[in-house]
């Protein structure tokens, strides 16, 4: 089977690959074009993950391309975090980043040539009204009073506009289409309004900025894209963008296609609605481990790989859907379970104490149970261990598998202990667990044929180091926070619990970012923001399995 052939089809490959055989085009040219305005999200990566992709698979070309007509809600700190997320997919730009407002002159000299044309006018109705006159979904919209203005008073109107003449709201162009049009994107839209604003890239040069659906075909087209990608949402915009095209002087005439957009349960994928969890501190920044941007996933564990994986298995449709939360943790998982080193970390530590054993020894102790060329770890054992306390009963039935008073279990690649006797405090809590081990268990059965089948982790009292574990969960309660009148309102009170854990000295100088599978508790990676040499903190990325699951199917 060919690489092509082996490649997961989808509609836009179909449509591809008729066009390159019918020799409508030669090569392929796609863009990836976010607006500046926020931090780009798992959505966000869906597209980066098509579009780069599919150049990559056709040799062809992917521009890097900020929307960057909105200046009052746009920051190069904005600009500077997506050019890192998509280096950090995987991905690379061909040529310059570019920008739309690398393409002012040519979109003012556009407006113009509509202008010309009897086809777009300054119109000085407010926004409210403008807002009025474009009717509903059931009544048609009304010609605006400046709609019939010559060509000669619209272009000195126009030229007045870039000259700060008017006041922001006071004026703005309009394409000129047909205010009955069934589709409301089509009654003589905005395509330029006045705005007083310095700009991140052209400074003070423009005080009218064009609307996204002037820019984005033309741009388009200067830029030689073939196929236009975008989502649903912007499927009636379709017809602006053809109607701009279609009415201006020039040669590349790109087509738009539209897929359905991601949405994933327990979280929320407007950039409103992110920037508001961030700017009421609701989370910790963009970069919160919780929060569904790529930075987020970043920081909280998940690997570029995965997040490609998770991209591919959705796939690409016209069918809008809700996709499973555990989709995504599933590919993480599973990436996790292959590359992740092991270690061991304990969260709710009680205190073990072994009798019988004396001095400490310096176990060895492999990285991975099936991969040997991970190497191995030296971990200290020591008379005085600490257990989650989860992993003592004092009493039990057969199906629980750790330590039980009376009861022996095998420590993580090392003896056999068992439980003799316990200490509690004056509120009745188990503050000691007395211990006796056998010493011609390390790596092997009991002589004598004892099975021992349950096995736990551990970490020693005088050689661990102490450290912060957050464990992040999902960050709403609702698989659909987006539908509830008070989204904000749904937010899991459990989402970020922190714990004071023991952990193995094998993980000082871990690097930030690496990912860590701690024995028989989850996977885990040093937080790349408040880690320290002084104070190591982890974040969970995954648990070992779905716990939620079971919740969803209740």
């Amino acid at each position: 089977m060919s690489e092509v052939e082996a490649r997961p089809s989808n509609f836009i490959r179909q449509i591809i690959d008729k066009d390159l055989a019918d020799g409508k085009h030669t090569g392929i040219h796609t863009r990836f074009p976010p607006e500046p305005n926020g931090y780009l999200h798992i959505g966000h990566a869906k597209s980066i993950c098509l579009n780069f992709g599919l150049a990559q698979d056709y040799q062809g070309q992917c521009n890097l391309r900020f929307d960057d007509t909105n200046p009052a809600k746009e920051d190069i700190e904005y600009v500077e975090s997506i050019k890192a997320d998509v280096k950090w997919l995987g991905f690379n730009w061909d040529g310059d980043i570019c920008y739309s407002s690398n393409y002012f002159d040519d979109l003012y000299s556009y407006a113009v040539e509509l202008i010309e044309k009897g086809l777009a006018y300054v119109d000085e109705l407010s926004p409210d009204e403008i807002r009025e006159y474009r009717g509903s979904l059931k009544q048609p919209g009304k010609n605006s009073p400046y709609r019939s203005r010559s060509v000669e008073d619209n272009l000195a109107l126009f030229e007045k506009m870039r000259a700060g003449g008017f006041e922001e709201g006071k004026a703005c162009l309009r394409a000129k289409i047909d205010m009955s049009s069934s589709f409301i994107v089509m009654r003589d839209p905005v395509i330029y309004r006045v705005r007083f604003i310095e700009h991140h890239q052209t400074g003070n040069k423009w005080c009218i900025y064009p609307m996204y659906d002037f820019t984005h075909c033309i741009s388009d087209a200067l830029e030689g894209i073939t196929h236009s990608l975008c989502t649903l949402e912007f499927q009636d915009n379709r017809r602006l963008y053809d109607w701009v095209l279609d009415n201006i002087t020039i040669e590349c005439k790109p087509h738009q296609y539209e897929f359905s957009r991601l949405n994933l349960e327990y979280t929320v994928m407007s950039k409103r609605k992110l920037n508001q969890l961030v700017t009421e501190n609701l989370v910790n920044g963009w970069d919160d481990p919780r929060m569904p941007t790529i930075s987020g996933l970043r920081r909280r564990g998940f690997t570029p790989g995965s997040i490609r994986e998770f991209c591919s298995r959705i796939g690409v449709t016209k069918q809008d859907n809700m996709i499973e939360f555990g989709s995504l943790e599933a590919c993480i998982r599973e990436d996790l379970n292959e590359s992740a080193p092991r270690a061991m970390a304990v969260l709710d530590p009680v205190k073990v104490v072994i009798e019988n054993f004396q001095s400490e020894e310096i176990l060895t102790i492999s990285n991975h149970p099936n991969k040997p060329e991970m190497g191995t770890r030296a971990v200290p054992f020591t008379r005085d261990i600490w257990i989650e306390a989860d992993d003592f009963r004092e009493e039990a039935n057969k199906k629980y598998k750790r330590l039980v008073l009376g009861k022996e279990v095998r420590l993580r690649g090392a003896y056999v202990v068992q439980a003799n006797r316990i200490e509690k405090d004056s509120e009745g809590n188990i503050t000691t667990i007395f211990c006796s081990y056998d010493p011609d268990t390390l790596g092997k059965n009991p002589a004598d044929g004892r099975k021992v089948k349950g096995v736990i982790h551990w970490v020693s009292v005088d050689k661990g180091i102490a450290a912060d574990v957050r464990l992040y969960d999902r960050l709403f309660t609702v698989p659909n926070p987006a539908a509830e009148d008070d989204f904000a309102a749904t937010i899991n009170a459990d989402s970020l619990i922190v714990k004071q854990a023991f952990i193995e000295p094998s993980l000082v100088g871990a690097s930030e970012g690496q990912g860590f599978q701690f024995e028989r508790t989850g996977y885990f990676c040093v937080d790349a923001k408040d880690s320290t040499d002084d104070q190591l903190v982890f974040n969970r990325t995954v648990g070992l399995r779905d716990t939620w699951a079971k919740i969803d199917a209740e």
